[in-house]
């Protein structure tokens, strides 16, 4: 029988109290975010600082910008860059990133979008990589970074789900706004960038290997962005992760101005796979009503919020946290991983 990884899971709406859960330093810590705009309160940053994190991810949609003006790109960066909170964070934490259509420059864009090379360079400028950086000749932002802690390694891939992406099918007969296309038709990732990501998988040797994804994996049923929209994509995923069988794979996700975790139990690992989805940093759907997702875990959370991974490599466990404002953690799933 196939061995079923040990998972609790809790939502809770606490008082500040629950802080203290996030003072307890771990092995390591990833906290993420996205959907952030630098013309609304930055309320989150000392919050994040205090979860002590040892990289900060950028899940996408770390500006809005929405534009092809190079100068007011690089301005609204630079208005980021400068936000008092998140250049303290900056100073004392490795920061990673990737981007999704707002930073990009074009709504729900993708390869169509024209100015998208010269936009990779001021999202490049924005990550702090170097102009000598083999990153500012690759076509797509998608890199990866390795973390050994006490011989203990975690492997953080990021994916380029726009630079490469072909064109979405409008839903012309509900009211969702995207439908998926038919199975074959299109690609998220370009065959470039899926060769690059087989070699990630198959070459690891890390005991957690972190998939950083703009738009969500698993969750697919709201007819928004997702991977989804292009199912022989989500397949395709699942089938490399079958075949590659790497250790402790998860996917974060953002996009949606809510945070929810998702799962699924894949055939070729014994461990689920989670998608932990957190949105947004500055702004949520507070109008949030219910949203079909048969891979949920637990409630969604549609206030403004971060996510944190808590590492402990000893007793082989993940602890997924949703945070609020004041720390409040307002959703929380463990994990083992055998």
């Amino acid at each position: 029988m196939k061995k079923i990884a040990f998972l609790i899971w809790s939502i809770l709406l606490v008082s500040c109290s629950s802080k203290k859960s996030l003072t307890e330093k771990k092995d390591f810590v990833i906290a993420f975010g996205s959907c952030n705009r630098v013309d609304l309160p930055n309320l989150l940053w000392d919050d994040i600082l205090n979860t002590d994190p040892d990289v900060w991810i950028w899940g996408g949609d770390n500006i809005y910008a929405d534009t092809d003006d190079m100068k007011a790109l690089r301005a609204m960066y630079d208005q980021q860059k400068n936000e008092p909170g998140y250049r303290k964070l900056a100073q004392t934490t490795d920061v990673l990133g990737t981007w999704d259509d707002h930073d990009y420059g074009l709504n729900d864009g993708g390869v169509e979008f024209k100015a998208k090379a010269a936009s990779q360079q001021e999202f490049l400028n924005f990550m702090n990589v170097p102009e000598s950086s083999e990153l500012r000749k690759r076509k797509g932002v998608y890199n990866s970074k390795n973390y050994v802690i006490d011989g203990h390694e975690v492997r953080i891939i990021l994916l380029d789900t726009r630079y490469f992406r072909t064109p979405l099918t409008p839903d012309t007969e509900t009211d969702k706004r995207i439908k998926p296309n038919e199975y074959g038709v299109g690609t998220i990732l370009g065959d470039a960038q899926w060769n690059w990501l087989e070699k990630e998988l198959q070459n690891s040797t890390a005991d957690f290997n972190i998939i950083v994804s703009s738009i969500q994996y698993l969750s697919q049923e709201h007819g928004f962005e997702a991977w989804g929209n292009f199912p022989h994509e989500v397949d395709r995923l699942a089938k490399l992760i079958d075949d590659t069988k790497p250790k402790g794979v998860v996917v974060l996700s953002g996009d949606r101005h809510i945070s929810e975790f998702s799962k699924i139990n894949l055939e070729g690992i014994d461990y689920p796979l989670i998608d932990f989805t957190s949105s947004g940093l500055t702004h949520a759907y507070r109008e949030f009503s219910g949203e079909p997702n048969k891979y949920r875990v637990g409630e969604v959370v549609y206030t403004e919020s971060f996510g944190i991974l808590e590492f402990d490599f000893k007793a082989k466990t993940v602890d997924f946290k949703i945070v609020g404002d004041n720390g409040n953690v307002l959703g929380q799933l463990e994990q083992v991983y055998e």
